[in-house]
């Protein structure tokens, strides 16, 4: 819609330049104005007129009414004056012209933008922690991080992305103590990451009968900070450990990184920073420990050193800004995390500027709500988690099975089946508000009707059938017949409007939202329709053309929500 939009607004720029020559209003004004109708029947667009009542001294019903009288342009069918709104219906010449002929064009590229070249966006999630099981909890950053790199990407932006391992901490003299008091090598090599796990969980478990566990760790992670030769073998071994099994899960979101720094990176980054703030007199002692004082700001004071001298995540979050200011010079640089970490971001932010860097307001947290499993919060240490894998594998299987029903002689079963089941558990994800908290029913994640990624995808393999057995297409006259036709373009023309809005409010569920959208009008396009049975062969092209241009479409949407192409099903 933003051509039909930039269109209408130009012819009413002329109008206003003659009726009103010092209104002072731009197309891009005027762009932004426009509003979609509740109801189709009331328009395509609307244009209020009502924050034109002050500059033309008369009422919005009169202003509408002349406005409508003005407009001639072969892309408007109708415009109606309505109570101060003027409500402007498509022509079906500009639905083949320019929206369909638009997407035929560009491709690949359709819904693309370009204001993002030339500059770089650098995007921090995924992010788990060594040694602990890539789970449910994980899914939220790693999917919503993804999908806003995508975003960028398909903007003209550079992206990097960045998996900032938790590789650094208490929790790995933990791991230690757990592994030489009850672990073995034979063990975590055949367990893997599950054996880790179990050591853990096994940790806390007898730290709560003895309390001295718990300083025997913070010795073991002393010294690995002092970089013991043994405890920093320990630390790499369990490092590849989890890497190892992180990246096939990573593999089959399609997902891959361009750093792996984890905060162990930053080690010889922060003492730079920390002289910095004392130089300008940041740091404040509060009972031994370093702060900066931010009451003034309404927050509480960010810890920068414990009364030891120890880092913590404000320290390392602060030197690993700068230096990836340094490295890639960012324009932008996106936090993913959930928004129980929302002050932590805030507070080094707000150091960040005060510590002089004039790029303080470039850094982005977008937070989201967190996961439940029926109900239930997860941890790690108690063992109450979903694993991925386990998650993923139990969907691929249910997929098989649907196909073992409804499609047995389907090539590459295994390759489909895990497409659609993994697409499944990330499409539920990214349909809801990234802010909202979701209570994880594993039920509801792997129906396969309604508003799920199955169904996007299933829809998308109908294209494909269709264009496999319809005859080359012409590129020749067309032919609007039906509603459906209609519709169907109109809705596939807001795509471009779309990702400007994902973009915007850093928000993928607005693209998961349009697949379905998308897929609801050319379902009803093809059951009311005839495609390839159509008699007349104008119209018969007519509508393999918008079924081509609604697999472009779909095609281009889900790459930018980590949803695979299934060209069958």
């Amino acid at each position: 819609m933003i051509h039909f939009k930039q269109t209408v607004s130009e012819n009413i720029l002329a109008f206003l330049d003659q009726a009103c020559p010092n209104h002072g209003l731009d197309t891009d004004q005027l762009c932004a104005m426009f509003e979609y109708p509740p109801d189709n029947s009331l328009g395509d667009i609307a244009f209020p007129c009502f924050k034109l009542s002050r500059i033309m001294r008369k009422g919005p019903p009169q202003i509408a009414a002349a406005i409508a009288e003005s407009l001639h342009s072969e892309v408007i069918k109708k415009a109606e004056p309505v109570n101060g709104y003027l409500n402007i219906f498509m022509s079906d010449d500009y639905l083949t012209s320019g929206v369909l002929a638009r997407i035929e064009e560009q491709g690949e590229k359709y819904g693309s933008h370009r204001f993002g070249e030339g500059k770089t966006v650098v995007l921090d999630y995924a992010s788990p922690n060594v040694a602990k099981p890539f789970h449910i909890g994980h899914l939220g950053t790693t999917v919503i991080g993804h999908s806003l790199k995508m975003l960028h990407q398909f903007a003209g932006y550079s992206c990097v992305g960045i998996n900032h391992l938790g590789d650094w901490g208490t929790q790995f003299g933990k791991l230690i103590v757990a592994y030489r008091r009850w672990g073995s090598e034979e063990a975590v090599v055949n367990g893997g990451i599950d054996e880790l796990v179990a050591l853990y969980v096994k940790f806390h478990a007898e730290a709560e009968k003895d309390e001295s566990l718990n300083q025997e760790a913070r010795n073991e992670f002393t010294k690995l900070e002092q970089h013991d030769e043994e405890n920093i073998r320990l630390w790499k071994w369990f490092i590849d450990i989890s890497l190892n099994e992180y990246n096939v899960t990573f593999g089959q979101l399609g997902i891959d990184f361009d750093s792996y720094n984890g905060e162990s990176f930053y080690t010889d980054k922060m003492p730079e920073q920390i002289q910095k703030m004392r130089d300008m007199n940041l740091l404040k002692l509060d009972d031994g420990a370093s702060i900066v004082d931010l009451s003034e700001y309404n927050m509480p004071p960010c810890l920068i050193l414990k009364r030891d001298g120890s880092t913590l995540y404000p320290t390392r979050d602060i030197a690993a800004a700068v230096y990836r200011k340094r490295t890639y010079d960012f324009d932008k640089c996106i936090y993913v995390t959930s928004a129980g970490q929302s002050l932590h971001f805030a507070q080094w932010f707000k150091v960040v500027e005060l510590m002089g860097y004039d790029w303080a307001d470039k850094l982005v947290h977008v937070p989201y709500g967190t996961v439940s499993i029926n109900g239930e919060k997860l941890a790690t240490r108690t063992g109450n988690v979903i694993l991925l894998k386990d998650l993923f594998a139990n969907a691929i299987k249910k997929v098989e099975e649907i196909m073992e029903e409804k499609n047995p002689d389907l090539e590459n079963k295994a390759e489909v089946a895990e497409a659609v089941g993994v697409g499944a558990i990330v499409f539920y994800y990214l349909y809801n508000n990234r802010i909202k908290d979701i209570n994880f029913m594993m039920e509801d994640a792997l129906s396969f009707a309604g508003n799920t990624g199955p169904y996007a995808q299933y829809t998308y393999a109908r294209t494909c059938s269709v264009l496999e057995k319809a005859p080359e297409i012409e590129h020749g006259a067309l032919q609007i017949t039906t509603p459906e036709e209609a519709e169907l373009l109109k809705v596939l023309a807001r795509f471009p409007e779309k990702v400007l809005d994902a973009i915007h409010d850093y928000e993928p569920s607005v693209i998961t939202r349009y697949i379905i959208d998308v897929c609801t009008a050319y379902n009803r396009f093809y059951h009311n329709c005839h495609i390839l049975t159509a008699e007349d062969a104008t119209v018969k092209n007519t509508r393999v053309r918008v079924t081509a241009a609604t697999k472009t479409t779909l095609g281009n949407a889900f790459g930018l929500v980590c949803l695979k192409k299934t060209e069958k099903i």
